[in-house]
């Protein structure tokens, strides 16, 4: 049985992971479609289906996977291509959610890959899961200027909130587990911080060390 699966097509930072599996075997293999195919035009061309399908074609060659193997594959939209090419090619297909052990092979191996662009694991773990839009958007916001490279550019909801104005305040916190989303060292308590604030769904705050700089 071959599972076929993304990780990180819902997160704002980052490209998408996409990952196959032998499931008898453990035989995984996995790659980031480049962040740059969520960015216009090559999102709104739909180009990361081309990168997508090119990228299973790889997989199935290095896995010398047969026509009468069983392919589980993602409903994702990420697949759309791959899907309709597997079936045309005569593979033994079934489109469904995914579940472990792919699932979680492909969801930790995004996760190591946000933590090598820089987003801390402990924020990560904060957002309970990497895809949560208005989380991603307090650390893209926290040095917008050097990570605005490392977004999905051409989303809706990126256009929407982009320009977002920001306001800077200090405060002093007595207590509390925070990170400096700037430099993503502990805060360490009591101290005093800089604080951004934002709205976008609600009043949204980063807070910084107080000697960390800042610039939109």
């Amino acid at each position: 049985m071959i599972q076929i699966d993304d990780a990180g097509s819902g997160s704002l930072v980052g490209g998408t992971a996409i990952g196959i599996l032998r499931v008898e075997t453990n035989e995984y293999l996995w790659d980031i479609i480049p962040i740059k195919y969520f960015t216009s035009p090559y999102f709104e061309n739909k180009r990361y289906e081309d990168y997508t399908l090119s990228m299973i074609k790889k997989y199935i060659k290095e896995l010398n996977i047969s026509k009468n193997e069983p392919i589980e594959i993602c409903q994702g939209y990420i697949f759309n291509k791959t899907r309709k090419y597997l079936q045309e090619n005569n593979y033994n297909i079934i489109s469904s959610k995914i579940s472990d052990p792919l699932q979680s092979l492909i969801e930790n191996s995004f996760i190591d890959y946000c933590t090598q662009i820089g987003i801390p694991y402990d924020y990560l773990r904060y957002t309970k899961y990497p895809f949560h839009f208005h989380k991603m958007l307090r650390w893209v916001f926290a040095d917008k200027k050097n990570r605005i490279k490392l977004c999905k550019t051409a989303w809706s909801s990126w256009k929407k909130y982009s320009d977002t104005p920001l306001k800077i305040h200090y405060d002093y916190i007595v207590s509390g587990n925070y990170i400096c989303l700037k430099c993503g060292r502990k805060i360490q308590c009591p101290s005093r911080i800089k604080v951004i604030e934002f709205i976008t769904n609600k009043k949204q705050f980063i807070y910084l060390h107080e000697d960390c700089r800042f610039s939109q």
